[in-house]
C-alpha cells in the first residue's frame, strides 16, 4: 500500500528547514547503510549538531505524526528519528530492501518506510523514487512537503539526479499491525467509518465503527 499524504509542511516551515539543511555539512551516505545496500547507495546524509537535528525535527517530524492519514495508515508504535539525506548530480540509490530491524540501544522492526521531499520538483531532474509493487513499478516525485508511505519490504530505488539538489527526510515505523494487507483493510475501514462519522447515531456506523475497532484489538501488537 502506497499512501501519499499532501501537505505535511507548509511554505514558512520548508523554508525553515531548507535554510537549515543548505548550512550544514553533509557526509557518505554509505556509512549508515546495511551491508547489502552500502553497494547501491551514492547519497549524502546530515552530519548535523543536536541544535540542527532538534530544530528539524520539531518541524518535520511534529508535522508528520499530527497527520491523521499517517496514523490511521501507519497504526504506529514506534517511529525512527529521521535521516536527512541529499543527491546532486550523478548520485543514486540502486534497488533494495531496507534493513528489517534497526537503530542502536532503542530497536524496531521497519515495516513502514516514509519519505518526505524537502525540494521543489523543478530544482532537480531524475531522482525519482522508484517503487517496486504488485502492479508494476511507482515512480515518485511529490512537491516539497509532501511525503509518501511504502512497505519496508517492497524494493524501491533512487534513480540518478542529473541536475540539482534533492533533499528528503527518511523514516521508519514499526506499526502495531505488521501484516500489511490487515494494515490496508484497516486503512480502508477508518476511511468510511470518517466518511459515515456525520452519521454516528446510525446503525451503519456504528457497525464500521465496531468491526474498526475489535480488527484492532484482533490484530493489533503493543
Amino acid at each position: 500500500m502506497l499512501i501519499k499524504i499532501p501537505d505535511i509542511l507548509n511554505s514558512t516551515q520548508l523554508a525553515a528547514v531548507q535554510s537549515v539543511l543548505h548550512q550544514s555539512n553533509f557526509i557518505d551516505g554509505k556509512l549508515s547503510a546495511g551491508d547489502n545496500a552500502r553497494i547501491e547507495k551514492n547519497n549524502e546524509e546530515l552530519a548535523a549538531t543536536t541544535d540542527q537535528l532538534d530544530a528539524l525535527n520539531s518541524v518535520v517530524m511534529t508535522q508528520l505524526v499530527q497527520q491523521p492519514i499517517y496514523l490511521n495508515s501507519a497504526l504506529p508504535a514506534k517511529i525512527s528519528l529521521p535521516i536527512y539525506a541529499r543527491y546532486t548530480s550523478g548520485m543514486s540509490y540502486g534497488r533494495h530492501i531496507d534493513d528489517p530491524v534497526m537503530g542502536g540501544t532503542s530497536r524496531y522492526r521497519s515495516d513502514i518506510s516514509i519519505t518526505i521531499f524537502l525540494s521543489n520538483p523543478e530544482d532537480y531532474d531524475g531522482g525519482e523514487l522508484c517503487i517496486e509493487t504488485d502492479f508494476g513499478n511507482s515512480d515518485i516525485k511529490l512537491p516539497a512537503g509532501h511525503a509518501v508511505l511504502y512497505p519496508s519490504s517492497s524494493r524501491h530505488a533512487v534513480n540518478p539526479v542529473t541536475r540539482g539538489e534533492r533533499l528528503v527526510a527518511i523514516a521508519w515505523v514499526q506499526s502495531m499491525v505488521r501484516n500489511p494487507e490487515q494494515r490496508r483493510i484497516l486503512f480502508q475501514l477508518s476511511q468510511a467509518r470518517e466518511q459515515l462519522k456525520s452519521q454516528s447515531q446510525s446503525g451503519i456506523y456504528q457497525q464500521i465503527d465496531d468491526s474498526y475497532v475489535n480488527l484492532v484489538r484482533m490484530w493489533a501488537e503493543v
